[in-house]
């Protein structure tokens, strides 16, 4: 019997993802918890064979719970359940020495067979969460791409406008947002950063 601890903030989903695991004929879910802290507790008290993570909790966040275990020595596996591919995050994983680092759009079924390969030995690590992890999103939307490019290439925030019937207030505004998401202090800069990353 894989003995399970689940940790999630959404009382839904746990209460979901909890009563689905049960259903299995080898497994059973012993604790279930809100919070990371609630959760590195519960993994210590009932030793459990997996513990299941969320990133985003409150308290301590999923990583800092699997960073704590690995600090502990403890045995038991963790997978981490996310909805988020950002490379920062799965880096910090692979340092904790998680099991497994999956989406939550998967289903019971495949959740259930991961849980079984981890129980094997195996590492359980979602396609997309890798290829993510190579390669930085970019933050910029089509349309503050296409203002940026068009800056790149020499025009005004006046041609922008015209050229894209916008407004010139608005340009400016998509041209603040842009600087923000780059952290960059002016056009020549966020131009050359989005450049070097290849999202213009």
């Amino acid at each position: 019997m894989i003995r399970i601890v689940i940790a999630e903030d959404q009382r839904i989903l746990r209460g979901a993802l909890g009563a689905l695991l049960d259903f299995e004929d080898d497994m059973e879910v012993v604790g279930q918890s809100e919070n990371g802290e609630e959760a590195l507790k519960l993994v210590q008290d009932l030793q459990p064979d997996v513990c299941l993570l969320d990133i985003e909790m409150p308290v301590m966040s999923g990583l800092m719970v699997a960073e704590k275990l690995k600090e502990i020595g403890s045995n038991c596996r963790v997978i981490i359940l996310t909805t988020f591919a950002r490379p920062g995050y799965f880096e910090r994983a692979i340092k904790a020495g998680v099991h497994g680092y999956l989406l939550k759009d998967g289903s019971v079924e495949e959740l259930a067979e991961s849980l079984r390969r981890v129980m094997q030995g195996k590492r359980e690590f979602s396609q997309e969460l890798i290829l993510n992890s190579y390669q930085e999103d970019n933050p910029l939307t089509e349309r503050e791409q296409e203002i940026l490019l068009l800056a790149a290439s020499g025009k005004t925030s006046k041609e922008i406008s015209k050229e894209l019937f916008l407004s010139s207030g608005t340009v400016r505004n998509y041209m603040s947002e842009i600087l923000q998401k780059l952290e960059a202090k002016n056009k020549i800069e966020a131009i050359a950063k989005a450049e070097e990353m290849g999202w213009i």
